[in-house]
């Protein structure tokens, strides 16, 4: 997957995490449902993040 399409699937992700807790889980009264959510869907944006960067170079490196 491209750069830009993860990109796009972290701020999905970052929306995700408004609309979930407070539209799906809005009547759920125990704290455990969004905070699994909310650690669940970091982990995945740490993943994203590792993803994305990981076609970075330092500059110094091409020149070689």
């Amino acid at each position: 997957m491209s750069t830009r399409k993860w990109i796009w699937a972290v701020w999905l992700l970052v929306l995700l995490c408004y609309l979930v807790p407070y539209g799906l889980l809005g009547r759920v009264q125990a704290w455990y449902g969004s905070f699994l959510f909310w650690c669940v869907v970091g982990v995945l944006v740490i993943v994203a993040n590792i993803l994305i960067t990981s076609d970075f170079k330092d500059e110094s490196e091409a020149e070689r």
